[in-house]
């Protein structure tokens, strides 16, 4: 089979596409059956690479999620520049949904998508409208975001702008609900910048993401956290998005999805493997139903195919040996419940009760809670996080508050610590030196990989903060 023409006519309309078995039952059934999904985070411009891709990933391992992520063009509504590369023979760095013809993304999916292999849309949009009537238009009913997440870490967009956005689409897809399909939306809150934010305002901003697509009418929903730097702490963090999911979303098929560490990754082959390996333990550790994997190439180019199957298989097979050698289903949810009470719960349901309390409409008391700075989220620079916190790494690796600003959180221990520009370097290769095994002198620390210091529009689908 051969591609199409690509064309960029967003407006084209194909027919009606069957539905396949929904995404949320999809993961349902396989975290019942003691089966961890794992997914990439993997987008190509062209179409023919791009099915390439998703076949591979299709066979990979016994439950697995297929990824589309948008480029960067596409994420910033840019599909002019995003045409203009296509017609000129530029790759992206994603698949520019709203550039091609219905007929061209339809060809992709074709006989790739079925009851054995949803695909979720990824894209990184503050503006996400046009992005999710692409994705309806093929029959697709899953994708991800929020209307914090997917505006403070990328650009300059409007917070008001975000939420209105976001509203929007949420609407869109809770009416898809009517011609029987189930559209599940994943917030991207619990990966705010990757890297450098403690977990209880992660998890916080998870949770109030989801209670936003449930009171826009969704009813499929996952929560995600990101890997950081302890272990410990992070069982504590996903237990309470456990506990918070359960308490704030009734009426809800809900599950949670850990990404695998976002920040600066290891660079030798044997750290990024030990690490990924590391998420899918913690996966099955604290029964979340879908792990997003990074690959041994992430700190030093974007992945091939090859290497996202690899990754794959990795996480997949590292999870079923931890599974089996403690004896624990992801899917089992009594493990979990009396661990839910600690730290991490009490910080996040302190800001998520102090958001709720703001209005009654979750979108202006998200607004409000960032205008009193609420909610601030640590070395984020965009115009409407108040950046009066700041947090640090402490001596067993936990990632805790020295500046807490407005946020009503009780004392910091470590209040008024300051962090130089040597010692934020030092947090931000933390995990990257622990996993590669090596200790760079102080004076000899090098300048931050170019990709922090890329426009955000333009970045590859990870978040690394700059200072």
């Amino acid at each position: 089979m051969t591609a199409p023409v690509r064309t960029a006519v967003p407006g084209n309309r194909t027919g009606p596409h069957p539905r396949p078995l929904s995404f949320g039952r999809f993961v349902a059934e396989a975290q019942a059956r003691g089966t961890l999904v794992v997914q990439p985070r993997m987008g190509f411009s062209d179409p023919a690479l791009m099915r390439a891709g998703l076949l591979a990933t299709k066979g990979a391992a016994d439950a697995v999620v297929g990824t589309m992520t948008i480029d960067s063009y596409t994420r910033v509504s840019d599909e002019v520049s995003a045409v203009r590369a296509l017609n000129s023979g530029v790759p992206l760095n994603g698949f520019p949904i709203t550039s091609y013809s219905p007929h061209t993304s339809g060809w992709v999916l074709d006989g790739v998508r079925d009851a054995g292999f949803p695909v979720q849309i990824r894209h990184g949009s503050a503006r996400p409208q046009r992005i999710v009537a692409a994705l309806a238009r093929l029959g697709l009913d899953a994708t991800e975001g929020g209307p914090v997440s997917y505006c403070l870490p990328y650009g300059r967009t409007p917070l008001l702008d975000s939420v209105r956005n976001w509203q929007e689409s949420c609407d869109f897809l809770a009416a898809l609900r009517g011609t029987g399909a189930e559209p599940h939306l994943e917030t991207f809150g619990g990966c705010m910048l990757g890297q450098l934010c403690p977990p209880g305002l992660l998890v916080a901003i998870s949770a109030l993401e989801a209670l936003f697509f449930h009171r826009a009418g969704l009813r499929s929903i996952s929560l995600s956290y990101a890997q950081q730097t302890n272990a410990a702490q992070d069982r504590e963090a996903v237990h309470a998005l456990r506990r918070l999911a359960g308490e704030f979303l009734p009426d809800t098929d809900w599950h949670i999805v850990l990404y695998t560490y976002m920040g600066l990754y290891p660079q030798t082959r044997r750290g990024s493997l030990e690490l990924l390996e590391r998420s899918a333990e913690l996966a099955v550790d604290t029964g979340a139903a879908r792990l997003i994997v990074k690959t041994a190439a992430e700190a030093h180019r974007i992945p091939t195919v090859a290497e996202n199957v690899e990754a794959l298989r990795i996480a997949a097979r590292a999870a079923a040996r931890h599974r089996d050698a403690t004896d624990a289903r992801p899917g089992d949810a009594s493990p979990h419940t009396d661990q839910a009470d600690n730290a991490v719960y009490a910080e996040a349901r302190a800001l998520v009760d102090a958001v709720l309390d703001l209005d009654d409409d979750l979108g202006q008391a998200l607004l409000k809670a960032f205008a009193r700075g609420y909610l601030d989220v640590p070395y984020c620079l965009h115009p409407d996080n108040a950046g009066r916190t700041r947090s640090h790494i402490d001596g067993s690796g936990r990632l805790n508050w020295s500046e807490i600003g407005a946020m009503p959180l009780g004392p910091v221990r470590d209040r008024g610590r300051r962090l130089t520009a040597a010692g934020l370097y030092d947090a931000l290769s933390f995990v990257q030196r622990r996993h590669d095994r090596t200790v760079p002198p102080s004076a000899s620390r090098p300048p931050l990989p170019s990709a922090a210091r890329r426009p955000a529009a333009h970045r590859q689908h990870t978040q690394e903060v700059a200072p």
